[in-house]
């Protein structure tokens, strides 16, 4: 096993985003297999991804996993934490032996990236042909953020499912939206909706998709597990509504206007695996779909203080 030296930034960590102060340098030896095989996940925190280029197996991931020469990958939200016992899936093999991180992709083939370990449990991969740099932040199984996951690429969480069928409403007054049963996001563009009014229980394949709109996600401040979502429809109405994730498979949207709350069960589970071609392993749906993350700038808006 070749030993490199790779540079060590350490110092207080200032967040979970392993913010450091770095004026503390040493150079440890330190084989590159003990660095990416040290966490059984890393997270791909692609919002900070610097660089021209682009290695599709990388920007697909959520997240990464170094084990036993084995490269795995977790490309869907939903499901994360129980797929692979938490892995992902097998997308192919890796090895360290030159000092290089040589990944050999079963569809997108071989790519080597330089690592340099930042801070106790982040590293930043670059690849010099594509002129790309992608930070990985370090996790155990036990001790993943799942939620932080769920509410940072909650626009890929909604396009992960063909519908959003509403099974619950709530309190509130009678208002327009409460005839909207159905909800599309669709992973062409993170910015189209669509909404539909049809009847309760109709297969996904036949929802005639009535309207379409275009939305945005904003901050809270002050809130991590919050976020307000705003339906622009195309004929001009608006709606704006502070989504919460339940589960995996289950949002609510409280609609700030009229003080309803709705949730909406995941229909036509899209399974994302090794490549673009989605597979569908809940529902017999079908979409022509071809998805990678893009990085994602959100405005911050403060909560409504009428609000509980």
């Amino acid at each position: 096993m070749k030993f490199l030296k790779l540079l060590i930034i350490t110092g207080v960590l200032l967040s979970s985003c392993s913010t450091v102060f770095e004026d503390d340098f040493r150079e440890q030896e330190i084989s590159l297999e003990q660095v990416v095989s040290k966490y059984d996940l890393w997270y791909v925190d692609y919002h900070k991804t610097i660089g021209t280029g682009d290695i599709p197996f990388v920007s697909r991931a959520f997240t990464l996993s170094f084990l036993n020469g084995i490269l795995y990958a977790n490309n869907n939200i939903a499901d994360i934490g129980f797929t692979g016992n938490g892995l992902g899936i097998d997308v192919g093999s890796y090895n360290t032996f030159s000092g290089v991180l040589e990944t050999i992709h079963d569809l997108d083939g071989s790519n080597d990236f330089e690592v340099t370990v930042t801070s106790l449990n982040e590293i930043r991969l670059y690849n010099y042909r594509q002129n790309v740099t992608y930070f990985l932040i370090g996790y155990q199984t036990n001790t993943f953020d799942y939620d932080r996951l769920f509410y940072e690429n909650i626009e890929y969480f909604l396009q992960e499912y063909d519908a959003w069928e509403k099974i619950l409403t709530a309190g509130g007054v009678v208002n327009p939206f409460d005839d909207e049963n159905y909800l599309r996001f669709t992973p062409e563009s993170i910015t189209t909706f669509y909404s539909s009014q049809d009847n309760f229980g109709t297969q996904v394949d036949y929802v005639n998709w009535s309207y379409v709109g275009g939305y945005e996600v904003y901050d809270v401040l002050g809130f991590q597990n919050l976020k307000i979502l705003t339906l622009n429809y195309d004929g001009g109405d608006v709606e704006e509504f502070e989504l919460s994730v339940v589960n995996d498979g289950k949002i609510r949207l409280y609609n700030l206007a009229s003080e309803a709350t709705y949730d909406f069960e995941g229909r036509g589970y899209i399974q994302y695996l090794k490549g673009d071609t989605p597979k569908k392993s809940r529902e017999a749906t079908v979409r022509n779909s071809d998805r990678k993350r893009t990085k994602v700038r959100r405005q911050t808006k403060k909560r409504r203080e009428s609000l509980k």
